[in-house]
């Protein structure tokens, strides 16, 4: 059910019916288009459930990011979207509804989804959502740990577990209220209300709305990929200030050196 290829995807505003009935697809991988040769996308492929995801789902998608973001030669960006009329629907139910109150598989499925998250918001990559129709439970929280988020104005973004006993649990907890104040955090997670693309961008749930994200992907990876990615170690880094001005500096430092000529090109 991830589908993971070079460039931007060429069905990510086509394929909207959810024909597409592959439940748990292996990843597949497909030629770089010379003009986003520095772009990776991450499909989420299971239409016809508005992509929720299955144990097995969460753990294609989280081996797909890690394995991007290994080594020297990770995209200068990850643009992730989910085929169909979702984003996606967060964890499949009826993936929760076979841990049968299971306790220590509850908290196993906890952890799964929090190592998506995770392998997400520390990829070397920059990780854009692009998110079209419904960001719910689990689905949202996956997009709380991109980078940047960029919805479409059919998108809508939602809490619901509150309403028949849960919540989720990949992260969520802790990502929400820092990115759109506690307050906000304890309203919208609190009553399970949906929320569409004009309220998310109010409160910080989102970044820009664009009829289409991939747009802000491309003008992201037109920039030289190690700025990028050093430019988003330093605004995720959560240290003490004086290690982060440090690190800011020796930052600074590295790239004046490596694009000397670059500079000079400027004032030409």
């Amino acid at each position: 059910m991830i589908d993971s290829f070079d460039g931007l995807d060429p069905a990510a505003s086509a394929d909207t019916d959810g024909s597409r009935t592959g439940d748990d697809p292996a990843p597949s991988h497909e030629s770089t288009p010379p003009d986003h040769s520095h772009i990776r996308t991450i499909a989420l492929d299971r239409p016809q459930a508005r992509n929720a995801l299955t144990v097995d789902g969460l753990e294609s998608l989280a081996a797909t990011v890690e394995s991007l973001s290994a080594g020297t030669d990770a995209p200068a960006v990850i643009y992730l979207h989910g085929r169909g009329p979702a984003f996606c629907a967060g964890a499949d139910l009826t993936a929760v509804a076979d841990l049968d109150g299971d306790r220590d598989a509850a908290r196993e499925f906890a952890r799964l989804g929090q190592r998506v998250a995770r392998a997400i918001e520390t990829s070397p990559a920059v990780v854009i959502a692009g998110i079209d129709g419904p960001a719910m439970g689990g689905g949202l929280e996956l997009a709380l740990a991109c980078d940047v988020r960029v919805g479409t104005p059919a998108s809508t973004y939602g809490e619901p577990g509150v309403t028949f006993g849960l919540f989720g649990a990949w992260g969520g907890t802790a990502r929400l209220p820092q990115l759109v104040g506690e307050g906000n955090a304890l309203e919208f997670a609190l009553s399970g209300r949906t929320v569409d693309a004009e309220e998310a961008l109010r409160m910080g749930l989102i970044s820009r709305i664009e009829d289409d994200p991939r747009t802000v992907a491309a003008s992201i990876a037109e920039n030289p990929s190690e700025t990028v990615s050093v430019l988003k170690r330093r605004l995720r880094d959560d240290s003490e200030r004086a290690e982060q001005e440090r690190r800011e500096a020796d930052a600074f430092a590295d790239l004046v050196a490596a694009h000397a000529d670059e500079i000079e090109s400027v004032l030409e």
